[in-house]
């Protein structure tokens, strides 16, 4: 008798043991932890993806995990100026492009743009005409330069060369190109949108958008569902929305943006300080993104070569021909030279590069060391009266006019029409009070020169001309029949270039001396201009864990 009760409470205890072990199990992967109900019920309730995993890494992407360092530490500082104030920042983990745009990248995006766009249509021109490289940057008054001018960026010699001409405005409008395309190409991969439809079934009118996909799915391309409900798992509900149809962000399909780095990222991937860790502090520092102090290579196989292209004199642009130079006298083709250690490759010489910031001279680390950006300009989805998110079509695409009087395209058909947040937003918040945050501490009324408290200035000529950045403003205006007014700034009382529209580049080009190839040293440039020495390379922000890898044994 109690040898059959102690083996009926045996079982009885397995049994509950296998019981709540399941519901162990089945409370992380099956039912919530919040409510209890069940997850991707097949009759309905909370959708998600089980299997979503780590980040994917986007096309031409590395990784590179993010750490503290000290920004702004130049190794030769002949100036002694304000620029480049050593202060210690924390970057997040993120993404950035192997190499440069190149050539070969950004004529994928003209072929695009011109075939969407048509500039047979009077409508479109401007949008194809506003992501053209200036390739007369090339030329100079006493130089001949008309081989670069008419065939650096479409002769397929140079395809694999960095892009130049680019503007920083252009740079950015090229990354949000770019995202859009991978994540179309991702979505169609999938099965969740038609196969082939990003090229047979696309014009100006059905364009793929990242963000109207998210907000409003039943308006991307245009509302076609042919093409965004085509795909072959059509009857597929993990992974989509409520209604079964469309993925949504929580499903971790779609990448974030590319954009373009801040500067602190850029700063800290050239650097590449992984060669100088010992423990939690860094052993010295780097004055070039290799090790060591000069420019040619220590290396038995290749003792001698150069690092990087670089002017290496007057008149001495990659050196005497033979196996001494450089390789290059102008770009060279990208992958010519050495990774450093996060396996970026030029991120000295070649060309230098546009990053995302606003140009300051000096770094508010007193503010913010975390993920420092100076350039938010916090914007919303445009909302109709019908309570609907407004989509922008080819009867109303967003142009702008820019200081040069060139024109470009802002907001194209198929985006989500963006506007300034307002009081409504920023009502009683502690972390940001206006939607332009451009000049934040720097540059606004209190930072000028004469700014007393409680007290406005008397008139406004006082309030211009004591301003902290009082740069030229010029004006440029277009009539109805397309010739452009330019209105020179005739002001004797100006102080300095720099305004809200200058923006930071990095890294030394094959015109500098080895000074700019110093990854801390920092220049500013119109964001609405282009040269012959400036390219860029997108990032990409790294979403969950801050490593790919986790903790790894000191031992």
């Amino acid at each position: 008798m109690k040898k059959t009760l102690v083996i009926k409470l045996l079982v009885v205890a397995i049994i509950s043991t296998s019981f709540f072990s399941c519901n162990k199990t089945r409370d992380y992967k099956d039912s919530s932890r919040a409510t209890g109900w069940k997850l991707n019920d097949k009759d309905g309730g909370f959708q998600y993806n089980p299997k979503a995993k780590e980040q994917e890494t986007g096309p031409g992407l590395v990784f590179v995990e993010g750490g503290t360092f000290t920004m702004g530490r130049v190794q030769d500082d002949p100036m002694h100026d304000w620029n480049n104030t050593p202060t210690q920042q924390h970057v997040q983990s993120f993404y950035m492009d192997e190499t440069e745009v190149t050539n070969l990248m950004y004529l994928e995006y003209l072929d695009w743009t011109k075939k969407v766009f048509p500039v047979e249509n009077e409508n479109y021109r401007k949008i194809y005409e506003g992501v053209l490289p200036d390739t007369l940057v090339w030329r100079n008054r006493l130089g001949f330069n008309e081989v670069m001018t008419n065939n650096y960026l479409r002769h397929p010699a140079y395809a694999l060369y960095p892009v130049v001409g680019v503007s920083w405005i252009q740079a950015v409008e090229f990354s949000k190109w770019r995202t859009d395309r991978v994540n179309e190409i991702i979505l169609e991969t999938e099965g969740f949108t038609k196969r082939g439809a990003r090229i047979t079934d696309v014009d100006a009118n059905t364009t793929f958008n990242t963000y109207t996909y998210l907000n409003t799915p039943e308006n991307a391309y245009g509302g076609n569902s042919e093409i965004t409900q085509g795909g072959k798992t059509s009857e597929r509900k993990v992974g989509r929305d409520s209604t079964g149809l469309y993925v949504q962000l929580k499903d971790g399909l779609l990448l974030p943006d590319y954009r373009l780095p801040t500067e602190a990222e850029w700063e800290y991937a050239a650097l590449g300080l992984g060669s100088l860790r010992s423990y939690n502090v860094y052993r010295g520092k780097k004055k070039y993104p290799w090790d060591g102090q000069y420019t040619r290579s220590g290396k038995r196989r290749s003792r001698g070569d150069q690092l990087a292209n670089f002017k290496q004199g007057k008149g001495d642009y990659g050196g005497i021909a033979g196996w001494s130079d450089d390789g290059a006298d102008i770009t060279a083709e990208v992958k010519s030279y050495e990774p450093n250690d996060f396996g970026l490759y030029d991120m000295a010489g070649n060309v230098a590069e546009w990053v995302a910031d606003v140009y300051r001279p000096i770094i508010d680390d007193q503010f913010n060391d975390f993920n420092y950006f100076r350039g938010n300009v916090y914007t919303k989805n445009a909302i109709g009266e019908d309570g609907k998110v407004q989509i922008v079509t080819s009867e109303n695409i967003v142009y702008d006019t820019l200081s040069n009087g060139k024109i470009v395209a802002r907001n194209l058909p198929g985006e989500i029409l963006q506007v300034p947040v307002d009081d409504k937003d920023t009502y009683l918040r502690t972390n940001f009070s206006d939607s332009d945050n451009r000049n934040y501490r720097d540059g606004d009324k209190r930072s000028t020169r004469t700014f007393q408290s409680f007290n406005e200035f008397e008139d406004e000529e006082a309030s211009t001309t004591s301003k902290m950045y009082n740069s030229p403003k010029h004006s440029v205006e277009t009539d109805s029949i397309g010739n452009l007014d330019r209105q020179y700034d005739q002001a004797n009382n100006r102080t300095t270039l720099i305004n809200d529209q200058v923006r930071v580049f990095k890294g030394g080009s094959w015109r500098d001396r080895n000074y700019w190839l110093d990854p801390a040293q920092r220049r500013y440039f119109p964001q609405d201009m282009a040269t012959d020495y400036i390219g860029f390379r997108n990032a990409m922000s790294r979403v969950g864990s801050k490593s790919q890898t986790g903790k790894r044994p000191r031992n």
